[in-house]
């Protein structure tokens, strides 16, 4: 028995010794790469990192050259024997610019970037880690193509060439997250997402409906999370993060962890984010018009104007949020895939900034105005096979459900009526994707789309001396339906190495039924029922003439059908005007072209350049209205001009966006991007007036350093100015926002900030990022924002992975 147990110990160890395992590592930055590439072509072998970076290479012992490659780094041939005296640990080498990265977005499926004739970027943890953006929404403003406004610290609505909010599409792992109630006016639902749990974030620029349908007019924002990943053996695969991070400004606190456990068909990852903010302080140096002098508290039962003792605290605004992610996947074998992802976010109560900031004589116009908790779920099962047959190659299939909260909260100065209007939104979406290829030069995408959405809407006002509630009207018709359903053609012919073709088209019906509550006021009609329809195209390509030279060309058709709140918002108030609801809406349609190109200089220099022209036509614009034949209404007790959405305008919008990249000696190097955009809508008497949502010109300058374990970048961000005759006439009446010119008219100044980071690697597992934002205190406010950037801001953050 003891001599049997001897052999086998000794059967194991030889077992064990015999298994060679190569571990794969970035040279810089020492994390593991997963699916880096190893093989031979004498003889024939492959092996494949995992995510730990790690591959049994023992078949390749004694091979004299052994390939190794991954995308986005330099390739290596060596022998095994090199390996071994190098202890079989490789660092590869990233290379100075990426022309090979691999996207998802543009067609639901992987592609080779350089496949694609639209403009796509892409922001991975690495950079996230490195910039510490607070939010989702400032970390997509941090790479330097996303202009975004805040109308509260708890906000953050991107503005992509020339438009915004529900003419900008968010995707979650592939699913639409735009729901039938996303408006027409700045929103923030993009702070739901969480940047600890994003594995991937890419930007689609230009059109993106022909794939996702109504609202991709500029962009798709497309976040993918974490995916558990598999043990290649019978030991089960552990691994996680863990993250502290505090910035002075607002008292930033945040804390997070992420767990991944894998095992040969089961694999698991949950992620817990919870975030503190304070009230946020602006800088010291610029336009006095945006201290905030006063606010109101309520004293002993009465709302008193009372003076900030810091004006350059901006009170109200803090808040604080949780986020939650569970995924499960489980791999029964090579053809199936199946993964359950269960994400939930909430927030506090938290100001709406710009609201408080509103005078109505002598005095500040209102004593409360914040949302309600913003809540969002997603619960989103999602199976893909591998089927090689006559139909498909690949297949997903894509279920998920959301639920979404939000609720408006405001009390005048004085008043003792607190008005409390809160939105659910239940959404089902279902999603049947397919990938054939015919052969290496023809390639097949297509698939169907179903979305429900079903709009939950109350209202009650509140007497806060009496504790006494009754009924209010709602924001929207109570149980409200908006639908989508679509099928959809892309096809990719690459006619050669160095040219690739690809257009699709998109058949969408969407339907809207609204029944109108005339309790509170006397509409003229009591429902809206609509079902437009939509065929929109687009082709494009991509062409490589040469080694390090692409051009793109793209031309492409884009729609937005009316929503809930385009079609039944119920009097949604701004100072001297009132919103009510437009039955009649069509659809608007936007008519894309898009030249761009890029060029690698050897390893020293990387230029690229896009230039787009954008046409929206059929318009839905907030214009002058009449209810009941009158087009003014006493509202909240002030003499109100009557509007509503309506198809009253074209509207266009031309740009350039730019980028420079330089190598330089020494590890140093320079980044480069800048964003021009014009925009101009038709008014009602034929004229033109500057497009609400086209943002001043911006961009940033990166100087940077890479040595070993350490990195470091100074750089500057800066926005144009947009003087008062260059304001959206929708925004000239707002003064409350802006800085006043020579004139006493507002307008929005331009501003830089010059800003600092560094990370420092103290060990393979941990890692020290810090930094100063805004170094030299310039108090700025970014266009149509409610809120004043950080003034002076240090940040240090401490990352652990193993």
């Amino acid at each position: 028995m003891k001599k049997s147990l001897y052999v086998y110990l000794l059967l194991t160890v030889s077992i064990a010794l015999d298994a060679q395992v190569l571990t794969i590592k970035d040279r810089q930055t020492h994390q593991p790469l997963e699916q880096a590439v190893i093989h031979s072509e004498n003889p024939p072998l492959a092996a494949t990192t995992d995510a730990r970076g790690r591959a049994d290479i023992s078949a390749f012992k004694d091979v004299a050259n052994i390939y190794v490659e991954r995308v986005g780094y330099k390739p290596l041939a060596l022998g095994y024997a090199q390996l071994a005296e190098m202890q079989f640990t490789l660092y590869l080498e990233q290379l100075p610019f990426k022309m090979d990265e691999v996207v998802i977005s543009a067609t639901r499926w992987q592609q080779e970037k350089s496949d694609v004739p639209n403009k796509i970027i892409s922001i991975r943890p690495a950079e996230i880690s490195f910039q510490n953006p607070q939010t989702a929404a400032d970390m997509l403003g941090a790479s330097g193509e996303v202009f975004i406004q805040k109308s509260q610290l708890g906000g953050g609505s991107p503005m992509i060439r020339g438009f915004a909010t529900n003419r900008v599409l968010i995707a979650v792992d592939g699913v639409r997250m735009n729901t039938a109630i996303f408006r027409s006016g700045n929103l923030q639902n993009v702070i739901s997402l969480d940047p600890f749990a994003t594995d991937r974030t890419e930007v689609v620029f230009g059109p993106g409906s022909v794939i996702y349908g109504s609202d991709a007019i500029s962009a798709v924002m497309s976040f993918y999370t974490l995916t558990p990943r598999f043990s290649p053996g019978e030991k089960p695969l552990l691994g996680g993060n863990a993250a502290v991070r505090s910035s002075s400004a607002n008292f930033e606190k945040t804390g997070h962890a992420d767990l991944s456990y894998g095992f040969k068909k089961w694999a698991f990852v949950s992620s817990v984010t919870y975030t503190d903010f304070n009230d946020q302080k602006m800088g010291g140096d610029g336009p006095a018009d945006y201290l905030r002098r006063q606010y109101v508290e309520t004293i002993n039962g009465r709302d008193s104007t009372v003076t900030n003792p810091d004006p350059e605290e901006q009170t109200p605004t803090g808040y604080h949020q949780l986020n939650l992610m569970q995924k499960i996947r489980f791999k029964p074998n090579e053809r199936w895939d199946f993964n359950l992802g269960i994400h939930y976010s909430s927030t506090s109560d938290y100001p709406r900034y710009d609201r408080l900031l509103r005078y109505r004589g002598d005095n500040l116009r209102s004593a409360e105005w914040y949302y309600g908790p913003q809540v969002w779920s997603m619960n989103a099962l999602n199976i893909a096979h591998a089927g090689e047959n006559g139909w498909y190659d690949h297949l997903s299939a894509t279920v998920a459900y959301h639920f979404f909260k939000e609720s408006r909260h405001d009390r005048d100065f004085r008043d003792p009526e607190l008005l409390h209007r809160i939105e659910t939104v239940d959404v089902f979406t279902a999603n049947l994707d397919f990938e054939k290829v015919w052969s290496q030069k023809h390639l097949l995408f297509y698939g169907a789309e179903v979305v429900l959405n079903k709009v939950g809407s109350t209202g009650e006002d509140e007497d806060i001396s009496t504790g006494v509630t009754v009924p209010g009207p709602s924001r929207y018709p109570d149980g409200s339906t908006w639908n989508s359903y679509a099928a959809y053609l892309n096809y990719r012919y690459k006619t050669s190495p160095q040219l690739t073709l690809q257009g699709g088209l998109r058949f969408n019906q969407v339907t809207l039924d609204a029944t109108f509550d005339t309790t509170f006021y006397p509409f003229p009609f009591t429902s809206a029922k609509m079902d437009p329809r939509a065929l929109i195209g687009g082709v494009g390509l991509a062409y490589k003439p040469q080694p390090g030279l692409q051009v793109n060309l793209n031309l492409s058709t884009g729609f937005r059908a009316p929503n809930v709140d385009d079609v039944g918002k119920v009097f949604d108030s701004e100072p001297g005007s009132v919103v009510v609801p437009n039955p009649d809406l069509k659809s608007e349609y936007a008519y894309n072209a898009e030249l761009g190109f890029s060029k690698i200089f050897g390893e020293a220099l990387k230029v690229d350049l896009a230039g787009y022209y954008t046409l929206l036509d059929n318009a839905m614009v907030r214009r002058d209205y009449t209810l009941n034949g009158q087009d003014s209404i006493f509202y909240d007790g002030e003499l109100s001009q009557v509007q509503a959405i309506q198809n009253a305008a074209e509207a266009n919008v031309w740009g350039l966006e730019a980028g420079l990249e330089i190598k330089l000696p020494g590890g140093f190097g320079i980044l480069s991007r800048f964003n021009y955009q014009h925009g101009e809508e038709e008014l009602d008497d034929g004229s033109t007036a500057p497009l609400r949502h086209a943002a001043p010109w911006f961009g940033d300058a990166h100087l940077t350093y890479t040595r070993s374990r350490f990195k470091a970048d100074l750089y500057g961000v800066y926005n144009g100015e947009i003087a008062y005759k260059d304001l959206a006439p929708e925004e000239q009446g707002k003064d409350y926002l802006y800085a006043l010119d020579a004139d006493g008219n507002p307008y929005s100044p331009g501003w830089y900030t010059l800003n600092f980071k560094a990370l420092f690697r103290l060990t393979d597992l941990l890692k020290l990022s810090a930094g100063v934002e805004n170094v030299t205190d310039r108090r700025y406010r970014p266009y149509s924002s409610g809120i004043a950037g950080a003034g002076r801001n240090f940040i240090a953050a401490l990352y652990f992975t193993f």
